[in-house]
Protein backbone atom coordinates (compact mmCIF):
# COMPACT_ATOMS: atom_id res chain seq x y z
CA UNK A 1 0.00 0.00 0.00
CA UNK A 2 1.22 3.62 -1.47
CA UNK A 3 -0.24 5.35 1.25
CA UNK A 4 0.19 4.68 5.26
CA UNK A 5 -1.97 6.67 7.51
CA UNK A 6 -2.86 7.43 10.86
CA UNK A 7 -5.79 8.75 13.30
CA UNK A 8 -5.33 10.36 16.61
CA UNK A 9 -8.10 11.34 18.43
CA UNK A 10 -5.75 12.71 21.69
CA UNK A 11 -4.30 15.29 19.24
CA UNK A 12 -7.09 15.42 16.83
CA UNK A 13 -4.34 14.56 14.28
CA UNK A 14 -4.88 12.97 10.49
CA UNK A 15 -1.36 11.99 8.96
CA UNK A 16 -1.13 10.58 5.75
CA UNK A 17 2.27 9.31 4.32
CA UNK A 18 2.60 8.24 0.64
CA UNK A 19 5.56 5.78 -0.39
CA UNK A 20 5.46 4.74 -3.79
CA UNK A 21 3.02 5.15 -6.43
CA UNK A 22 -0.36 6.05 -5.71
CA UNK A 23 -3.19 5.31 -7.24
CA UNK A 24 -7.09 6.61 -8.36
CA UNK A 25 -8.22 3.41 -5.74
CA UNK A 26 -5.96 4.16 -3.02
CA UNK A 27 -6.83 7.75 -2.46
CA UNK A 28 -10.66 6.74 -2.57
CA UNK A 29 -9.84 4.00 0.43
CA UNK A 30 -8.13 6.78 2.03
CA UNK A 31 -11.23 9.08 1.87
CA UNK A 32 -13.25 6.56 2.78
CA UNK A 33 -11.73 5.93 6.24
CA UNK A 34 -11.49 9.39 6.64
CA UNK A 35 -15.03 9.94 6.22
CA UNK A 36 -15.87 6.69 8.29
CA UNK A 37 -13.93 8.19 10.98
CA UNK A 38 -15.49 11.80 10.95
CA UNK A 39 -11.89 13.38 11.00
CA UNK A 40 -12.86 16.52 9.01
CA UNK A 41 -12.38 19.10 11.84
CA UNK A 42 -9.32 17.25 12.56
CA UNK A 43 -5.86 18.79 11.79
CA UNK A 44 -4.58 17.21 8.91
CA UNK A 45 -0.65 16.58 7.18
CA UNK A 46 -0.60 14.99 4.06
CA UNK A 47 3.38 14.46 3.07
CA UNK A 48 4.05 12.99 -0.24
CA UNK A 49 7.97 13.31 -0.33
CA UNK A 50 8.12 10.02 -1.49
CA UNK A 51 5.07 9.39 -3.50
CA UNK A 52 4.43 9.72 -6.97
CA UNK A 53 1.07 8.52 -9.30
CA UNK A 54 0.16 7.45 -12.62
CA UNK A 55 -3.10 8.68 -12.27
CA UNK A 56 -4.81 10.64 -15.25
CA UNK A 57 -6.17 13.80 -15.30
CA UNK A 58 -9.60 12.22 -15.18
CA UNK A 59 -8.92 10.52 -12.05
CA UNK A 60 -7.10 13.55 -10.49
CA UNK A 61 -10.53 15.42 -11.67
CA UNK A 62 -12.66 13.27 -9.85
CA UNK A 63 -10.72 12.83 -6.57
CA UNK A 64 -11.02 16.66 -6.41
CA UNK A 65 -14.65 16.67 -6.98
CA UNK A 66 -15.06 14.70 -4.35
CA UNK A 67 -12.60 16.30 -1.69
CA UNK A 68 -14.59 19.09 -2.69
CA UNK A 69 -18.10 17.55 -1.32
CA UNK A 70 -16.27 16.49 1.99
CA UNK A 71 -15.97 20.20 2.31
CA UNK A 72 -20.08 20.64 2.66
CA UNK A 73 -19.86 18.25 5.35
CA UNK A 74 -18.79 20.33 8.10
CA UNK A 75 -16.07 22.40 9.39
CA UNK A 76 -12.52 21.32 7.68
CA UNK A 77 -8.97 21.07 9.88
CA UNK A 78 -5.87 22.77 9.00
CA UNK A 79 -4.18 20.96 6.10
CA UNK A 80 -0.59 20.99 5.72
CA UNK A 81 0.79 19.35 2.38
CA UNK A 82 4.13 18.43 1.75
CA UNK A 83 5.24 17.56 -2.02
CA UNK A 84 8.62 18.08 -3.94
CA UNK A 85 8.60 21.45 -6.22
CA UNK A 86 8.91 19.03 -9.18
CA UNK A 87 6.15 17.19 -8.52
CA UNK A 88 3.45 20.17 -8.01
CA UNK A 89 2.20 20.01 -11.33
CA UNK A 90 0.97 16.43 -10.53
CA UNK A 91 -1.60 17.82 -7.89
CA UNK A 92 -1.89 21.50 -8.57
CA UNK A 93 -5.97 20.75 -9.55
CA UNK A 94 -6.82 19.29 -6.24
CA UNK A 95 -4.65 21.65 -4.32
CA UNK A 96 -6.42 23.81 -5.74
CA UNK A 97 -9.83 22.68 -5.10
CA UNK A 98 -8.77 22.35 -1.35
CA UNK A 99 -7.63 25.12 -0.98
CA UNK A 100 -11.32 26.18 -1.42
CA UNK A 101 -12.36 25.39 2.27
CA UNK A 102 -12.76 27.59 4.96
CA UNK A 103 -9.82 26.62 6.68
CA UNK A 104 -5.93 27.01 7.61
CA UNK A 105 -3.92 25.50 4.49
CA UNK A 106 -0.13 25.66 3.40
CA UNK A 107 1.68 24.28 0.89
CA UNK A 108 5.73 23.02 1.75
CA UNK A 109 8.72 21.02 0.16
CA UNK A 110 10.00 20.86 4.03
CA UNK A 111 8.18 17.92 6.22
CA UNK A 112 9.98 19.65 9.13
CA UNK A 113 8.63 23.29 8.21
CA UNK A 114 5.18 21.69 7.78
CA UNK A 115 5.07 20.17 11.14
CA UNK A 116 5.77 23.77 12.66
CA UNK A 117 3.18 25.71 10.82
CA UNK A 118 0.67 22.23 11.28
CA UNK A 119 1.68 22.66 14.94
CA UNK A 120 1.64 26.25 15.89
CA UNK A 121 -0.54 27.74 18.29
CA UNK A 122 -2.32 29.92 15.65
CA UNK A 123 -3.16 26.73 13.19
CA UNK A 124 -4.41 24.76 16.52
CA UNK A 125 -6.67 27.72 17.07
CA UNK A 126 -8.63 26.53 13.88
CA UNK A 127 -9.23 22.64 14.80
CA UNK A 128 -13.03 23.15 15.24
CA UNK A 129 -14.61 21.55 18.02
CA UNK A 130 -17.10 18.11 17.23
CA UNK A 131 -20.58 18.71 17.14
CA UNK A 132 -22.63 18.22 20.49
CA UNK A 133 -24.94 15.19 20.13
Amino acid sequence: MPLHWTIDPRLKLFVVKADGFVDFAEVNRMLDEMMEAGVHGYRKMFDGTLGDTWMTPMEILSLGVRMRSIHSTGPMGPLAVVIPDDKNHLVARILGILAAARRPMRIFSDPEKAWQWLDSTAVRAHVPEPPVE
